[in-house]
């Protein structure tokens, strides 16, 4: 490999990849950080296990568009001021959750909370689209999914330790403070990365153009459709784990969270692991293994549901799962953003907008049963990973030149973009 990061930017080569993997703990500390005063906060506000698994819902809707405005806004004004305005949104609707008389109004200010959240995920990904090619960019990809989840190892167990001694409001009062501290260091450390020459103009009619290029690209639409099956596995995981693990098998919050943990570990590490393998052996054989683990992963919950298994079988299916969605997320973010640096803020959108809006239609699905029952999560988990499948056989399986092969010009990109899309 010959270069890491775009000549141009070498100036942010130090500060800039721990900033931009700061920016990804919205998603999972939002989504994870309350999951273990689930159940508490549906006695409290007299929610039945589905309307409280709404609140869940609600936020991975909001993580969707947040991310759909935020991607095209940063490519025509920039990732900078796009960004504080996102974190100073998620600070006020995170200490609005916290004083949620209903649950109605929750469900509301978790959409807002989501939209606000969803700002620093698709800046992190456009962000480094700007600066790594190559091979580096791979790894940059991966390392999002390892630092992804870090931060659900980190939101269970905090929220496990937290509610001994504080209510769901009160976690949500942390999450208000953890927005402060990462406005802090954005306000100081966090340099504008898309220069004003190479930044989207024509306003709405350009947007619209960019998205009619990548809906026509047959990869890209593969790549993003794959990894919304999949998220949309991961999210009903996480929406029905909390009630299989607590209701149904007995844990504590604390024991919940551990167990919670454990599972992050390996998405943290099987994503690591998936960068590198990406970057030395193969994007699709990389991918095609994440999808594989991911099925077995779902087929042992699927049967869970069926005839009772022990408490390790179910740990083990979740285990599988989630580390099946961390192994595809490099190589299909990769393939989904690879060869559209003239408009990553788009591209990058779009696919938080489908991983995070399919995840938020799966999310209710396991709780039709109500909170007694694997079955509703065995249903969903293998019927989606069985859909990432598909899509990725029909549309995104394709021979892809070597992630480590040397950088291409952006001349060269856009040839392969314009290529791709007939």
């Amino acid at each position: 490999m010959t270069a890491q990061i775009s000549p141009s930017r070498t100036e942010f080569s130090r500060i800039l990849p721990t900033l931009l993997l700061l920016l990804t703990v919205f998603g999972p500390i939002s989504m994870d950080l309350y999951l273990p005063a689930l159940p508490a906060l549906a006695a409290e506000l007299g929610a039945a296990t589905s309307v409280a698994q709404l609140t869940v819902t609600a936020c991975l809707i909001g993580l969707a568009l947040g991310q759909l405005v935020a991607g095209a806004l940063s490519d025509r004004f920039g990732r900078r001021g796009i960004l504080l305005i996102g974190i100073v949104a998620y600070i006020v609707t995170s200490a609005l959750c916290a004083i949620s008389p209903t649950v109605e109004l929750l469900i509301i200010a978790r959409f807002v909370q989501g939209l606000a959240g969803g700002v620093g995920i698709v800046i992190a990904q456009a962000a480094g689209r700007d600066i790594y090619t190559g091979g580096a960019l791979v790894r940059f990809y991966g390392r999002l999914t390892v630092v992804g989840g870090l931060a659900a190892i980190i939101g269970p167990l905090l929220g496990g330790i937290l509610n001994t001694v504080a209510d769901w409001r009160g976690l949500f009062v942390f999450l208000a403070l953890i927005g402060a501290g990462i406005l802090v260091i954005a306000l100081r450390m966090f340099p504008e990365t898309l220069p004003a020459e190479s930044r989207a103009t024509g306003g709405l009619t350009h947007t619209l153009r960019d998205f009619r290029t990548l809906l026509s690209d047959r990869v890209f639409v593969g790549a993003i459709l794959n990894q919304g099956f999949l998220y949309g596995a991961l999210f009903a995981y996480l929406a029905g784990s909390t009630f299989v693990l607590q209701d149904i098998y007995g844990l504590s919050p604390l024991a919940y969270a551990l167990a919670f943990g454990l599972n992050s570990a390996g998405f943290m590490t099987l994503g690591y692991l998936a960068g590198r393998a990406a970057e030395r052996w193969s994007i699709t054989g990389t991918l095609t293994v994440g999808i594989l683990v991911a099925g077995i992963g779902a087929l042992g919950l699927l049967s869970s549901g069926l005839t009772r298994m022990p408490l390790w079988v179910v740990i083990v299916s979740l285990f599988l799962l989630a580390g099946g969605v961390a192994i595809s997320s490099p190589p299909a973010t990769t393939l989904a953003l690879v060869d559209y640096p003239q408009m990553a803020g788009t591209a990058s959108s779009l696919l938080g907008m489908v991983r995070f809006g399919f995840g938020g239609v799966a999310a209710p699905l396991v709780g039709v049963a109500g909170a007694l029952s694997i079955l509703p999560l065995g249903l969903v988990t293998t019927a989606a990973v069985l859909l990432a499948g598909t899509a990725f056989l029909l549309l995104a399986r394709r021979p892809q030149p070597r992630a480590s092969a040397a950088p291409r010009t952006d001349d060269e990109y856009a040839g392969t973009t314009k290529d791709r899309s007939q």
